[in-house]
Order: structure tokens, then sequence, then C-alpha cells
């Protein structure tokens, strides 16, 4: 098993005019070493990727590499809805000090299972870094089917998936036909808890963003199989959970992180700041969720 627990996709800082802030990305990763972060994902839904300039994309996780240091693994958001646009984009960052790859179904263009099955294949031989495939219908508007990840899980390169759709019934029935050795993480933080104490491994998490610690103590309670302290710890962020997503995702999560001071209020269009008949609702949350130096 190559990757398990806490994984946090990483907003991208950016300061108030949508550029890249370096400084605030240093504050975020020691942030989350402290608190007990296993992995950082860069450049995914969550870091705004689909915004991002190739140039920005390879020196956001250049700069992440050199801030983590090592410490804990990185693993790059790569993915497009173009095979050309993956394959050239994987196997530039490939050079750096990552440990694998991030890299979503092919949105918008709709392929079918065979060909996200040879989409995939192609890049898995192309690099020579592991990749977690990264499945979300609701964002991508197509549904890679177990049947489709059992097939994939066969190559050496490919070893895990983020499963988003929420869909519990697939732990077992990846887990059936993927096997004991493939990563099963979830993207889903409303359902993660009971992900993990099916059998998954860890989850890719928006929410960790704003609580990495309560996130690192419920996956190591629900890994280990301790059922009743996953569900008390789960049961006091579902408010946060729900509030993280009641616009896209990274628009709540960013302003609960301005109103932490670890980043400032920038997001780039077509995003906009968090619509204010949601502001209250999500300072509720956190409250409830235990976030330091939050008030109602």
């Amino acid at each position: 098993m190559i990757f398990t627990g806490s994984m946090v996709a990483l907003v991208t800082p950016m300061d108030a005019s949508g550029g890249v802030d370096d400084s605030q990305l240093a504050g975020l990763i020691e942030f989350h070493l402290e608190a007990g972060t296993e992995a950082f994902i860069i450049a995914g839904t969550t870091g705004e990727s689909a915004t991002l300039s190739r140039d920005e994309h390879l020196r956001l996780i250049q700069q992440a590499c050199k801030l983590v240091g090592g410490r804990v693994p990185i693993i790059a958001g790569t993915g497009s809805n173009s095979t050309a646009q993956t394959l050239d984009l994987s196997t530039t960052v490939s050079s750096l000090p990552i440990d694998g790859f991030l890299i979503v179904t092919p949105y918008y263009n709709k392929p079918t299972q065979q060909g996200m099955f040879e989409h995939f294949s192609k890049i898995a031989t192309a690099v020579d870094k592991p990749i977690i495939l990264y499945n979300v219908p609701g964002r991508t508007g197509v549904d890679l089917h177990p049947e489709t990840v059992a097939r994939l899980s066969v190559h050496s390169n490919i070893v895990g998936i983020k499963e988003a759709t929420g869909d519990l019934d697939r732990v077992e029935i990846l887990r059936r036909i993927c096997g004991s050795d493939f990563s099963l993480l979830s993207g889903d933080d409303l359902t993660a808890s009971d992900f993990m104490l099916r059998g998954g491994n860890g989850v890719i998490s928006v929410t960790a963003n704003v609580v990495p610690d309560k996130i690192r103590l419920l996956c190591d309670a629900a890994c280990s199989g301790n059922q009743l302290k996953a569900k008390l710890i789960d049961k006091k962020l579902r408010s946060l959970h729900h509030a993280l997503f009641v616009e896209s995702n990274p628009i709540p999560v960013k302003w609960a992180m301005l109103q932490m001071g670890l980043v400032e209020n920038g997001i780039r269009l077509p995003l906009t700041v968090l619509a204010k008949e949601h502001q209250q609702n999500l300072i509720e949350s956190m409250v409830e969720a235990g976030v330091g130096g939050i008030s109602e």
C-alpha cells in the first residue's frame, strides 16, 4: 500500500488580484505538517488547477516540493480532458521530486469506459511514478465504473483511486475486484468516515484545509476500525462538511481559511467570493468543529 491516511486537497493561496502567493503556500504547508497531515495533493480541483496557466501549474508543484522537502508525500494533480495535454504535463512534472499523480477522468467530452481505459493506460505507461485515478462524476459528467478501475488496476503504475461518488457500496466492490494492495481513498468528506470504516485506506479531503488535526484523528480512528471514536469525531465535523460545499469548491473553503488568517481573499473567475447569505452558517459550523480563533 502506497497512499493512505489523511491527505489534504490543498487550496492554492492567491493574493487579492488572483496571483499565486508563495509566502502563503509556505505557511499553509507548515500548518498542515504541524497538524499531522500525511500527504499533499497539489493543483487538484481544490487548488483551482482549471484556471492555472501551465507555467503556474508547474511552478506551484515545484514550490510545494521545495517547501515540503520530502517530509511527506506530494501528489501532483495533472489531469485534463485531453490525453495529449495530460501526457505533456505529467511527463514534465515527473522530473520533480513528487511521489505520484492524481489524474481526474476526462471532463466535458464524456469518453466511454474504453476511452477512459485507454486514456489512463497510455499515461500510466508514459510516466515513471504511480497514478491515483480520480472519479468525480458530479464535476466531470462521467463515471469511471468499478469494472474499468479493475482493468486499470492491473497496470503497475496505477495504484489507487480517489472515489468521490459518495457511493459507499463501491468500497467493498472495488476492494474485491482490485485487491488488497490497491489504495481506496475517499474523495467525499461527508461519507469519508464510513468509507474508511468499510475498508478504505484514507481520504483526500477538502475539510482538512480547515481542520487538519481533526481529519488526521478521524483517519487514524476509522482506518484502525475504531468505529465509536471515528463516529464521535465525524459527528462534530458534519456541519462543516456540509457548509464547505454550499457553493462550488473551493469557494467556501477559501472563505473559511480567510477567516482563519491562513490565506488572503484571492480566488479566480469564474469562481467568486462566498455569498453573504452563506457566511454566517459557515462560521457557525467552524465554531462547532472547534476551529480556534473563530467566534460567532
